[in-house]
């Protein structure tokens, strides 16, 4: 079951969702309501051996944004 980011076109909110059966519709925005949102294209990670390993192909997960990470510590 995968997670989708998606932001919110009323009110700029982006978050996360549990998508069941890769089904969007009706996906509701958390902060506002509003059924207008859009899926964003977000990387994905893996973990393998206890390292998160990024499927952009570079060496640091998609969490980290420049700086430090909580997620793989880098």
């Amino acid at each position: 079951m995968p997670i989708y980011e998606f932001t919110c076109d009323k009110c700029g909110e982006t978050f996360e969702e549990l998508v069941l059966g890769g089904r969007i519709e009706g996906i509701k925005c958390p902060k506002c309501g509003s059924t207008e949102v859009k899926k964003l294209m977000s990387a994905c990670a893996f973990k393998s051996g206890g390292k998160f390993v990024s499927s952009s192909g570079g060496s640091a997960c998609a969490g980290c944004a420049g700086g430090t990470c909580s997620t793989c510590g880098r």
